[in-house]
């Protein structure tokens, strides 16, 4: 089924987003946990960047794009994107501060989800002077964030090593017995 500006979404669209980005959340941080303060702020090569790097974009990001999210432009003027990406000096104070911006973001993108009315979802909001149906702009953020905590999932892999990692989702080889249990046998 296509949907147009014409068709609605599902009633259950916002509820649907909010699990989703949910679940990218908490895919994210189980990587941090995993990392000590020197496996956090680590580049595998130069030209990559750190996990600490790529959680402080994306915390700026979700700032700048779900604050006052159906009345100003996407893009803050006050957002200094390219700070974003300067590695900070590896600290357990530079964490601190990074997962405190990484949390006050999704909790912005929460609040505004929360806020919205199903009437919202056909209006249109700009990010970057360019206009977007909400339902688009909220999905174009949603698939920047899963490239992002796809990232930070592969980096803390490489650096916790893969016979150390605790697996978010089905570890190599699990597949058949989760799906056993979980559908009885059936194929």
């Amino acid at each position: 089924m296509s949907f147009s500006y014409e068709n609605p979404l599902p009633p259950d669209t916002l509820a649907i987003w909010c699990q989703i980005f949910d679940r990218q959340k908490a895919f994210a941080e189980h990587a941090f946990d995993q990392l000590d303060d020197a496996g956090f702020f680590r580049v595998l090569a130069p030209g990559l960047n750190s996990v600490a790097v790529i959680a402080n974009h994306v915390a700026g990001n979700l700032r700048s794009r779900f604050t006052d999210f159906l009345t100003t432009d996407g893009e803050k003027p006050d957002r200094d994107r390219d700070s974003e990406f300067v590695a900070p000096d590896p600290s357990p104070e530079a964490r601190a501060e990074i997962m405190r911006r990484w949390d006050a973001g999704w909790s912005t993108l929460f609040a505004t989800l929360d806020s919205l009315a199903p009437a919202d979802l056909s209006r249109t909001v700009l990010i970057r002077a360019v206009p977007h149906p909400v339902h688009a702009a909220v999905l174009r953020q949603l698939d920047h964030y899963s490239f992002h905590v796809g990232q930070i999932n592969v980096i803390a892999r490489q650096i916790v090593g893969t016979d150390r990692w605790k697996w978010f989702t089905l570890p190599p080889g699990g597949t058949k017995a989760f799906n056993e249990r979980l559908m009885g046998g059936q194929p």
